[in-house]
């Protein structure tokens, strides 16, 4: 400590006057009063380990000092965006403190942690700081300055934090390390945040048990946060990592659609920058492999979720399986759309089903079965064993069945051939698109209908037609994709026609037809 007073100075001068006065003693007072002085003011000690009992109760005096907390002009921060930094924070290499000894201040001043996690100080040289918080380091170096410093009071701040490295696995789109600059974010990252930088969560992450690992001390300790509550209650109890840290999403035990749809309706993201590849098998017209891209904002059948999602991801939607049923050339028709399968594979390469009703879809309306895809994801559509006419329908006129069919007309009709017609279309509207009967020619009375069935066999019936009847089974059935229509010969043509009346067009492509089909 400092002793300048000019009082204190000139009262034990005086003191020394009265106590040297024998002529024994031939001291000069002020020579006594200067080496007295000397004694009570060193500017730096020199305490060895076998120190006087009294310099060490002096040395280790703990009695608070005004003016020991950190100057706020200084520039050091104890508290960045709610972490303290003075017992939350663990310095390493790159990160930049101030320390302010009190009353000493050429000392104090701002030091780089060095890639060796020593800092380098006047008197004491280098200290190990790697892996200690502020506070820890104010103490250590308080210590080491005991040997020169009387009762050394030293404050660290924390000016400058290094960047960060923080590494993210699990159920995220984008798994790997990412490093964060606090010079341009000035704030230590968040969990949720960290994940919006992996590309969002995949349909399969747990966000209740989000994970962060973090080594304190050589040893690991485990944080969990619990993301759902942002959904459920409108409030996040976030983490903020820190250097060195692992985020861990894991994999849900069993997938909640509703959960999903939840998510997306808020705005959570699945990746849906980027386009996607999915493979589609089954009761499907085209299977394969195919792309696809995130839904377009320009649809004007968004539903309310989708508007909201679409206005947090700027303007992309994710794709959903009935995007991908599209692209495929849409389901047959007996194809089992309360069944579908969706296989998907985990973070870990495990292999997860996830099984939707489409039917629901259809019916109900029920947004959540139009499952959001992600990458790699494999399609299934079962074959269902039987289906009423009306379910036919039904599936004839959704969004992931085929917009056209193709119907072969054949026989007496204006324009024999394949016809496109819309899904459902009726028997006589078929025959109507080939150019209606041959009035010359024609059987009017029934027709025909010829069905290849997905199990390879074949169905003919026998159709009277009656244009003035509205859709029935019996005289106007609905057709599907590839029946054959065919349509004979009156009795009449048939007896004034010859037997080379096969090489004709419409005789030729009717005789292939009882070919094929046993007619």
């Amino acid at each position: 400590m400092y002793f300048t007073n000019c009082d204190l100075f000139m009262k034990i001068n005086s003191v020394v006057q009265k106590l040297f006065t024998n002529q024994v003693y031939q001291l000069s007072s002020l020579t006594v009063a200067l080496l007295v002085a000397a004694q009570l003011t060193p500017v730096i000690a020199q305490p060895t380990p076998t120190q006087s009992p009294s310099n060490t109760t002096e040395a280790t005096d703990n009695t608070p000092i005004p003016g020991a907390i950190t100057n706020p002009s200084s520039g050091a921060n104890n508290n960045i965006n709610g972490i303290n930094t003075e017992t939350d924070y663990t310095l390493g290499p790159g990160d930049q403190i101030k320390l302010d000894i009190f009353q000493v201040a050429e000392y104090s001043g701002e030091y780089p942690v060095l890639v060796d996690g020593t800092i380098s100080i006047p008197l004491v040289g280098k200290v190990n700081v790697n892996g200690l918080t502020l506070k820890e380091t104010s103490d250590l170096v308080s210590e080491k300055y005991k040997l020169y410093l009387k009762r050394p009071v030293v404050t660290v701040g924390l000016i400058s934090p290094r960047p960060m490295n923080i590494t993210i696995a699990g159920e995220v789109n984008d798994p790997g390390s990412y490093k964060v600059n606090f010079s341009q974010t000035k704030e230590f990252p968040t969990a949720v945040s960290m994940v919006r930088q992996a590309g969002g969560i995949t349909t399969l992450a747990d966000i209740r048990n989000v994970q962060v690992r973090r080594k304190v001390r050589g040893a690991e300790q485990v944080f969990s946060v619990n993301a759902w509550k942002l959904f459920e209650e409108g409030r996040l109890d976030d983490l903020r990592l820190r250097d060195g840290d692992t985020l861990f999403i894991p994999t849900v035990k069993e997938v909640n659609l509703q959960e999903i749809e939840r998510l997306a309706s808020a705005g959570a993201t699945f990746g849906v920058e980027n386009e996607i590849q999915v493979a589609i098998i089954g009761e499907i017209y085209r299977p394969g492999r195919y792309t696809v891209q995130p839904r377009s904002t320009q649809k004007t059948n968004l539903n309310q979720a989708e508007q909201t999602q679409s206005e947090q991801t700027g303007g992309n939607l994710p794709p959903r399986l009935s995007d991908a049923l599209a692209l495929a050339g849409g389901i047959k028709p007996l194809a089992n759309v309360k069944k579908v399968e969706v296989e998907r594979q985990t973070w870990d390469g495990q292999k997860k089903t996830v099984t939707v009703d489409l039917w629901n879809l259809l019916q109900q309306g029920d947004q959540k079965q139009d499952l959001i895809l992600q990458e790699g994801d494999s399609i299934k559509i079962p074959q269902a064993e039987q289906l009423s006419p009306e379910d036919s329908e039904t599936l004839a006129s959704a969004t992931f069945s085929p917009d056209v069919i193709k119907v072969n007309v054949v026989g007496e009709v204006g324009t024999p051939g394949p016809v496109e017609v819309p899904p459902n279309t009726p028997l006589n509207q078929a025959i109507l698109a080939a150019g209606g009967f041959d009035a010359q020619r024609a059987k009017t009375g029934n027709v025909e209908l010829v069905r290849l069935n997905p199990n390879g066999t074949v169905t003919k019936r026998q159709i009277q037609v009656d244009f003035a009847s509205g859709i029935n089974d019996e005289n106007n059935p609905t057709l599907r994709n590839n029946d054959v229509v065919v349509v004979s010969r009156s009795g009449l043509a048939s007896v004034s026609d010859t037997t080379g009346s096969i090489f004709n067009p419409i005789g030729g492509a009717l005789g292939v037809v009882r070919l094929l089909f046993g007619l």
